[in-house]
């Protein structure tokens, strides 16, 4: 089990993980296997919870529920918002002249604001807790559609975009953060299913209730709607949302490297390898840099050393210095149960400081912003921020579509029309989700139960296959049939099926993600939004000249091939992900050793 679930082990791949560790033939259960914490149906719960109540990981089901509830609501509003200037667009022009390619400028600025926030504001949960970013964009959330309600001219509407995106940004990163610390890794799969579903029903359903709220009063009344929903939104998240931050390795867990170097058997084979020496080693050097600053130069230096150290001479050094820290090792280590709730006013505090905070935290700060960059140097990264990028490409390449053709002859749609469009779409992205979530749940544990146990981050592409075909139909079917006056059905369909590969892509980047790499959730979302927003901002910007200078038919056909193309990455990912993932396993390791020190 220790190749699995330690790190330290020669043999751990990042991304492999045994769920169904009792029912692995010849497989040595050793005293820490025994205590493994396992669920109802005999997983392994990874992370493995300490006894502490106030472990977010033992929260009551009541108190997960609440929590996710208003992360789901954060979710689906700031996505709402970020999409539905749109269904104002006609109003804009016809009141005050503000152009179609100003909104398309405005929607680029937005998707800037995404991708920059979500990078900027990161630091931010590991120093401070989850908590202080949530409030930080849902006020400036809140004086974006302020902004935006009483915009006149054409720089209000682009530039109150800027502060939208960056309400949006803790729905990029920060969620998924959060949801990771009150959930297990086999459950994460269902838990972004309604992730991404609150993400779609705001992407689509936004504009729909926006387009309604123009339509019964006025486009400023859209705005107003926003920001009252804001402040009330604020006021829930300060008094109702707790903070999820929990240093684990203070604790006592089966897992803990500092507890398990202690408790190698010296008499068996395994534990008088290097592999022994070098977790005793680590569980030294865990003592010693909270003494110390670690820098990144250390690490390679002290592998260095080793490298060049007979294993004799590194036993002798084990032996020697084990007898000295072993006392001090134990006595940092929290028993939880020993532990009581923490109160209520410090469950909801507005910041909660980080173990390892120095001073202010200001060096630190951006420590961490460029540490967060080093998430860009591995493949999976990529293609999570590809899977998910494109989708939203697609998104601003219809929206323009639809506003280009459906306010005229022979649709003659109004605002609201317009905005019903978006129900097909919504449809589509709620099968996508189940299908690509609920559904992958089931599939990856039965392939777990197939291979004794063991399940592989890629088991989850199998379902990219169906979005490789479905996604390029939609885009096919609504793009031909909108430059050729089809019948409705083959447009809506179309839009139907588009929105199936939104659901289905975004659930896979995300879950094929958070299972390569499950100790740098974080990072790896920020990179993803950095990729995804990257793309967006650029597309949204060429968008009308390329349909203008190729045709909406053209255009259309060519982005059903680079959707085929960029869904078809599973196949290589698939075939030759588990090298990869084995082949960064160092530098995830040391990522993660180097994150905690900074």
């Amino acid at each position: 089990m220790d190749k699995y679930t330690d790190r330290s082990h020669p043999e751990y791949i990042p991304g492999t993980f045994n769920i169904y560790a009792s029912g692995v033939p010849g497989t040595p259960v050793n005293d820490a296997f025994k205590v493994l914490k396992k669920d109802k149906n005999d997983v392994v719960l990874i992370p493995q919870p300490s006894d502490s109540p106030n472990d977010p990981l033992n929260w009551p089901k009541w108190r997960k529920l609440i929590h996710f509830g208003l992360l789901s609501f954060v979710t689906a509003f700031t996505a709402a918002t970020s999409n539905d200037a749109g269904a104002t667009q006609d109003s804009l022009n016809e009141i005050y002249g503000i152009s179609y390619d100003s909104m398309n400028t405005g929607a680029g600025v937005l998707f800037l604001g995404v991708g920059c926030a979500t990078l900027l504001l990161a630091p931010l949960s590991s120093l401070y807790g989850r908590k202080i970013t949530y409030l930080i964009c849902t006020t400036l959330g809140l004086f974006g559609a302020m902004w935006f309600a009483l915009a006149r001219r054409t720089a209000d509407t682009i530039w109150s975009q800027l502060f939208v995106g960056i309400s949006e940004s803790c729905a990029e990163a920060q969620v998924q953060l959060s949801l990771n610390d009150i959930y297990f890794q086999h459950q994460i799969g269902s838990v972004l299913t309604v992730y991404i579903l609150c993400t779609s029903i705001g992407t689509f359903l936004g504009p729909l209730i926006a387009g309604y709220i123009a339509s019964l009063a006025t486009f400023r009344w859209v705005g107003w709607v926003a920001t009252i929903i804001s402040g009330g939104l604020l006021i829930a998240l300060i008094f109702g949302l707790e903070e999820t931050y929990f240093d684990r390795n203070r604790y006592v867990t089966p897992l803990n490297p500092k507890l398990r170097s202690l408790n190698d058997d010296p008499n068996t084979s395994d534990n008088r390898s290097a592999y022994s020496v070098s977790e005793k080693m680590k569980g030294l050097a865990a003592m010693q840099t909270r003494e110390r600053n670690i820098t990144e130069e250390d690490i390679v230096n002290d592998n260095e050393m080793h490298d060049n150290t007979s294993e004799g001479q590194i036993d002798d050094k084990a032996n020697d210095v084990e007898g000295k820290f072993e006392d001090d090792l134990i006595d940092n280590l929290r028993d939880g149960k020993s532990e009581g709730l923490l109160p209520y006013h410090k469950r909801i505090a507005i910041i909660t400081k980080a173990t390892n905070l120095k001073g202010w935290g200001l060096k630190q700060y951006f420590k961490y912003l460029f540490f967060n960059l080093r998430m860009l140097l591995f493949p999976p990264v990529w293609l999570s921020g590809l899977f998910w990028g494109i989708q939203d490409v697609f998104l601003s390449f219809y929206l323009t579509t639809e506003d280009t053709y459906f306010y005229d002859p022979p649709w003659n749609y109004s605002d609201y029309g317009v905005a019903i469009m978006n129900v097909p779409t919504l449809i589509g992205a709620v099968i996508g989700c189940v299908y690509a979530g609920i559904f992958s749940d089931y599939f990856v544990l039965w392939m777990a139960r197939r291979n004794n146990g063991i399940l592989e981050a890629e088991y989850r592409l199998y379902f990219s296959l169906a979005a490789a075909l479905i996604g390029p139909a939609g885009l096919l079917m609504f793009g031909i049939g909108s430059d050729r006056s089809l019948p409705w059905q083959v447009i809506y369909v179309g839009l139907g099926f588009i929105g199936f590969s939104w659901g289905c892509s975004g659930d896979i980047a995300m879950a094929y993600l958070m299972d390569c790499y499950p100790d740098m959730v974080l990072e790896g979302m920020v990179c993803t939004a950095i990729i995804n927003n990257s793309i967006s901002c650029i597309f949204t910007f060429v968008c009308s000249d390329w349909l203008d200078a190729s045709g909406t038919e053209n255009t259309y056909i060519a982005l059903a091939v680079i959707n085929f193309g960029i869904a078809l990455l599973a196949l290589p990912s698939f075939y030759y992900g588990k090298r990869i993932r084995k082949w960064t396993k160092e530098w995830y390791n040391q990522s993660v050793d180097l994150r905690d020190v900074l």
